[in-house]
């Protein structure tokens, strides 16, 4: 009544922009009174939000998904404030203690940031990033029903951003120019919409090929591998390309159970040729002439030319200018966020390229690594080696002494999805994204409950089948 009242008000008074206090209040009551049910709409509403950017305000956000998860981040924030704690299994993890360490790290280089007001928004957007898809979500997850609710959720919204975009891109033939843009609005560019992608393509093959236990699960993760490697393909994202590689490699390997004395010496081995063959691969890697191309193999060929490949060169530009910001601050560096901002005056005229900009408009650092060492300093970029480490080091731990199957492949899914961000982790960063946050820190959520209350209790009261 109170909501049908208010409409009636603003309209008949033509304040149409009052209109927007009911739905704000009707937001507000559902988040309140069902909040795992708002947490599960905002994984189903994330992969097709819209970016919407008030050029007046100079503000922008993401449309339906960025004013829930402000909402939802100040209920938790408050409950947790009010409590006093909170479920001590999850924050002790060692995993939660790496992230925590990490927001901490980049919460103290706010405060010697060049540039203070970025960062606070920067490091905001991670808190509630945090706050929801990882806290709120390994509460969620001790509900077993909702771990399938979570991967189904965001999977099949995402195949419906994934029709649009192979509808507008047969309207241009599939060209490699056309598929860095026809994801929009739903995604700003394909590579971001390419690792968001690759993540779900091997959870996608889990359910295909080794989840045996329900034949109509096995059809519909057919459909939607088959759907999201076609999707990848067009991407034109030669990370998620490569990332997708490395994932599947390494589910073998774990699958296989490989013992760690044959992946000891199969490292020392690819190590020392490495540092052996430097010169002969890098003069290989300089011959190499093949650039980006409408064509798959020319274009997968492209990967290592580092001589003429404007994105390839491009990307070395970038990687270079963050070392030479590191260098000049090792320790706090320049602050969270601001990198594409700072970047500019680091870059070497000989190192430019002709899609080199210094009004910083052009991106980030591209790498989750090299990124934060030139934002947050030596601990920054450690701190991130830490959360990967033992993220994988919990994945394989999980899947190997989890004694439910369905479980198991479960945790081999969000594994193999996590290492696929992290191997593109390498070439690009995305996490200041909720496109990309909600499944990298749902899988380690996922990951850590499974850890803290599935292992040793395999028939766990909190979980329902």
């Amino acid at each position: 009544g109170l909501f049908s009242l208010l409409n009636v008000v603003f309209i008949l008074t033509e304040n149409f922009l009052g209109l927007i206090i009911p739905f704000a209040l009707a937001l507000v009551a559902f988040i309140v009174l069902s909040l795992d049910k708002a947490v599960l709409f905002l994984v189903l509403a994330t992969p097709v939000s819209v970016f919407y950017y008030n050029e007046d305000m100079h503000i922008g956000f993401s449309i339906p998904t960025e004013p829930i998860l402000f909402g939802i981040t100040l209920l938790f924030l408050v409950k947790v404030l009010y409590m006093g704690n909170f479920d001590p299994k999850v924050v002790t993890h060692p995993l939660s203690l790496a992230i925590l360490f990490n927001l901490m790290w980049m919460i103290m280089t706010t405060f010697t940031s060049e540039m203070p007001f970025v960062s606070v928004k920067y490091v905001v957007a991670r808190i509630w990033f945090l706050s929801v898809f990882f806290f709120l979500m390994s509460q969620i997850f001790r509900s077993r029903k909702k771990i399938n609710h979570f991967f189904w959720l965001f999977m099949i919204s995402l195949s419906i951003a994934v029709l649009y975009t192979l509808y507008m891109h047969y309207q241009f033939d599939f060209t490699r120019q056309a598929g860095t843009w026809v994801m929009f609005p739903f995604f700003k560019e394909h590579t971001v919409y390419g690792a968001v992608l690759a993540m779900y393509v091997p959870i996608a093959f889990v359910f295909a090929f080794l989840y045996k236990h329900n034949l109509n699960l096995r059809v519909l993760g057919f459909v939607f591998f088959c759907l999201l490697s076609v999707a990848v393909i067009f991407s034109f994202t030669r990370a998620a390309w490569v990332s997708l590689v490395i994932s599947f490699v390494a589910m073998l390997l774990i699958v296989l159970r490989v013992r760690k004395e044959v992946l000891l010496s199969m490292g020392v081995v690819v190590v020392l040729f490495l540092v052996y063959s430097r010169n002969d691969l890098i003069n290989m890697f300089e011959q190499n002439e093949q650039v980006s191309s409408d064509n798959l193999t020319e274009h997968v060929e492209s990967i290592s030319n580092i001589s003429s490949d404007v994105s390839n060169l491009e990307r070395i530009n970038r990687w270079k200018s963050a070392l030479r910001m590191f260098k000049e601050r090792p320790v706090f560096g320049f602050g969270p966020g601001t990198y594409m901002f700072q970047y500019a005056s680091y870059q070497k005229p000989s190192e430019k390229t002709i899609i080199s900009t210094n009004a910083g408009d052009l991106g980030n650092a591209h790498s989750e690594y090299i990124g934060p060492l030139a934002e947050s300093g030596i601990l920054g970029m450690l701190s991130v080696l830490a959360i990967v480490v033992i993220t994988i080091l919990t994945g394989i731990r999980v899947y190997y002494k989890l004694e439910d199957e369905k479980l198991k492949l479960i945790a081999l899914a969000a594994l193999m999805g996590l290492i696929t961000y992290w191997s593109h982790g390498f070439l690009n960063n995305f996490l200041d994204m909720d496109k990309a946050a909600c499944p990298v820190w749902g899988f380690s959520a996922l990951l850590v409950v499974l850890d803290r209350y599935y292992i040793k209790k395999p028939d766990n009261p909190n979980s329902e089948d």
